[in-house]
């Protein structure tokens, strides 16, 4: 199976589904396929809002909630009805301990191997921010009974997530404050 997919390989969707290779395959290829649509065209979108395109950014966001919707219903195929929020915490929280420790680490060695060094530093700063967000996660199975209220806040740089208030500075990146954005 393609790399791309590394997500899935643990996963026997035809043990569950009774379903093929080469629908298990399609399935995987196709959730890529969209998931990756979907955030290219809400970066279009960003773009286009901001060369005052407003009505083009509309456009690229709708599709991209679109590809969002087939994303989804690719998911479910492959890996069944999405579980309770308890199920949904603890599967997020073991793929985010996975990329960092399984994934991350070769991603890094290969790009500095290929003297790719602002690559390298990007893959570097996901896996921190990775880290964090399993932190996150783990932190609200422990909270879920206390249903405590937090914000959050993602720097659009990097990725990493900031509660209740971010700092002057990204912790992973140096972005300044003004790159964070709140999370409704």
């Amino acid at each position: 199976m393609n790399s791309h997919f590394r997500l899935f390989e643990n996963f026997n969707f035809r043990e569950v589904n009774g379903m093929s290779e080469l629908t298990e395959k399609n399935l995987a290829y196709a959730f890529a396929a969209e998931s990756k649509a979907a955030v290219r065209n809400e970066a279009f979108a960003r773009k286009a809002e901001a060369e005052g395109y407003r009505q083009i950014a509309r456009l690229f966001r709708a599709i991209s909630e679109a590809e969002s919707v087939h994303a989804r219903r690719y998911l479910q195929f492959m890996r069944g009805k999405i579980g309770s929020t308890e199920e949904n915490l603890e599967t997020a929280f073991n793929n985010e301990i996975n990329a960092n420790v399984n994934e991350y680490p070769k991603l890094i060695k290969d790009a500095t191997d290929e003297g790719k060094e602002s690559i390298a530093k990007a893959f570097s700063r996901s896996r921190d921010v990775e880290s964090g967000h399993a932190d996150l996660y783990k932190k609200a199975m422990n909270d879920m009974l206390a249903e405590r209220e937090t914000d959050y806040y993602v720097c659009q740089v990097c990725g990493f997530v900031a509660e209740d208030e971010p700092s002057d500075n990204c912790p992973v990146c140096g972005a300044v404050k003004s790159k964070f954005k709140k999370m409704a």
